[in-house]
């Protein structure tokens, strides 16, 4: 069993990460009262259930999986749902599942009655190494990704990573992406992590310790990062590395063709120098990520300049030089086109690697 703190005054949490610790939900969360779980139709039913049990009362809501789900109507069924059952101020909201998930959950905690208690339980190894903290809640609209959105702290934080044994090896590499983007910007030794490990103990398995090292390290990072810059003004900022183009990636590909951490794994590579890049693509073999994709390179960057970060004609984006640093600068359409290019090809299908 492991504890971390997130610092942030009067919005201060826990994370817990430990095997097994969803069958002792009620020993570690306030469910005694009125509980709302979200969860999707890609999540096991027995894992909300078990939440579920927990609780003096609950009401389960399940939406469906997929990108193309996080949605103001999705937003709009868990919404109606608390207020059909008499959700007050004082009753919370859970989520049992991965970031999609986490986005809606809280995202209607955020809004309901302007703001009711939330606690995460991430399922999926991209929301336990990055989306289950922050605070950062939304969903998509008119196809552009998260544009709809708040901040809001989570009360706390469950992390069982016994769930992640149910998970098919592309989904436990895409979420590791996220990890790998943390290493490459913040910690070294956390990339040599990536470089020398075998993070799989058998072809589909993951290595239950090294994911944990994994999770913990990259959970440290961001934890520090948001006590630093809880709104994304400055330094927060650098979390976002890879995800200007990966943004633009996964808005053409809502039909689940890439997933999230592909996308972003694609979009790392035109923002490191060609020395990082040379490091990263054994890893991303390893990991079996994609290294590029097939798709108008016009329409992504139509996407990327109307993605959120988007400001007068440019956008702040994230390179580096040296694994381990980082830095920010502006750069307009000419120049991210140009970096779109080395990653995207035109065809007129998606996915796979150039």
């Amino acid at each position: 069993m492991m504890n971390l703190q997130v610092n942030l005054g009067a919005r201060s949490y826990e994370i817990v990460i430990e095997r097994g610790c969803l069958g002792k939900v009620g020993e570690y969360l306030n469910l005694d009262r009125k509980v709302l779980v979200v969860t999707d139709t890609g999540v096991p039913a027995a894992y909300a259930r078990t939440v579920a049990g927990a609780c003096r009362e609950a009401v389960i809501c399940t939406v469906e999986q997929g990108e193309e789900h996080k949605t103001l109507q999705s937003l709009e069924k868990l919404l109606s749902a608390m207020l059909a059952a008499g959700f007050s101020r004082k009753d919370c909201v859970v989520a049992v599942g991965g970031g999609i998930c986490g986005d809606l959950a809280g995202f209607a905690a955020a809004s309901y009655m302007r703001g009711i208690d939330f606690y995460n339980i991430p399922t999926t190894v991209l929301s336990q190494v990055d989306s289950s903290i922050g605070g950062k809640t939304a969903v998509n609209l008119d196809g552009i990704k998260n544009v709809v959105g708040a901040f809001h702290q989570p009360r706390g934080v469950l992390i069982d990573t016994d769930v992640l044994r149910t998970l098919p090896r592309r989904h436990i590499s895409a979420g590791l992406a996220e990890a790998l983007k943390m290493a490459v910007t913040f910690d070294e030794d956390l990339f040599w992590i990536f470089e020398k490990e075998d993070l799989f103990e058998k072809e589909d398995l993951p290595d239950m310790d090294v994911m944990e090292t994994v999770i913990e390290r990259s959970l440290r990072i961001k934890g520090r990062v948001v006590e630093q810059d809880e709104t994304e003004q400055g330094l927060r900022r650098v979390l976002n590395f890879g995800h200007t183009i990966g943004h633009g990636i996964e808005s053409l590909c809502l039909d689940g063709s890439l997933y999230h951490g592909e996308c972003v794994a694609i979009g790392m590579l035109p923002m490191c120098s060609p020395q990082i890049r040379a490091r990263l693509l054994p890893v991303y073999e390893k990991l079996h990520l994609p290294s590029g994709c097939r798709m108008d390179p016009d329409r992504v960057c139509e996407a990327m300049m109307h993605d959120k970060k988007a400001d007068s004609g440019e956008i702040t984006i994230v390179e580096t030089d040296r694994i381990g640093t980082f830095r920010m600068r502006r750069a307009g359409a000419a120049d991210l086109r140009k970096k779109v290019e080395t990653v995207v090809r035109r065809q007129a299908v998606h996915g796979g690697s150039v």
